[in-house]
C-alpha cells in the first residue's frame, strides 16, 4: 500500500520547526537593532563627554591668552545637551571640577541619559596642569 501526502502530525511538526525558525530570526534582528541604537547613543555620549573637557580647556587656555589667572571662571556645572539645531537631546551633561592637593584640576564629565527604559551614563576623567605657568 502506498501513502500520498503529509500525516497530520508530520504538517504540524513543520508548522513549529518552522515558527522558531520565525521567531528565533525575529528575536536576533530585533536584539542586533537594541545593541546598534546603545551603541550609536553611547559614542555620542563620549563625543559630548569629549566635548565637555575640552570647553574646560578652552577656558583655561582662553585665560593665559588674556593674561589671567590659569583656572579663573572654572566652574561645575550642569545642563541639557542642545544640537546646533537648537533640538534638545536626551542627554545631560555633568561637568564637576575639583583641585587636587597637587595643584593640578580634575575635570569629571558625566553624561546620562535613558535608553529604552534604563538610565546610562559614561564618565570621562581628565586632569588640567598649568604647563604655561602663569
Amino acid at each position: 500500500m502506498k501513502k500520498n501526502g503529509f500525516t497530520i502530525l508530520e504538517a504540524i511538526l513543520a508548522i513549529f520547526i518552522l515558527t522558531v525558525a520565525v521567531f528565533g530570526s525575529f528575536s536576533l534582528i530585533h536584539q542586533t537593532l537594541t545593541g546598534v541604537s546603545l551603541n550609536q547613543s553611547k559614542l555620542i555620549a563620549y563625543y559630548l563627554a569629549q566635548e565637555g573637557v575640552e570647553i574646560v580647556k578652552n577656558i583655561r587656555d582662553t585665560n593665559w591668552l588674556r593674561e589671567r589667572t590659569w583656572n579663573e571662571g572654572m566652574s561645575s556645572s550642569e545642563e541639557i545637551v542642545s544640537f546646533l539645531d537648537g533640538t534638545t537631546s536626551k542627554f545631560k551633561r555633568k561637568i564637576i571640577i575639583s583641585q587636587a592637593p597637587a595643584g593640578y584640576l580634575t575635570v569629571k564629565v558625566i553624561i546620562e541619559w535613558s535608553e529604552r527604559g534604563s538610565s546610562q551614563n559614561i564618565e570621562v576623567v581628565n586632569h588640567l596642569y598649568n604647563w604655561y605657568g602663569n
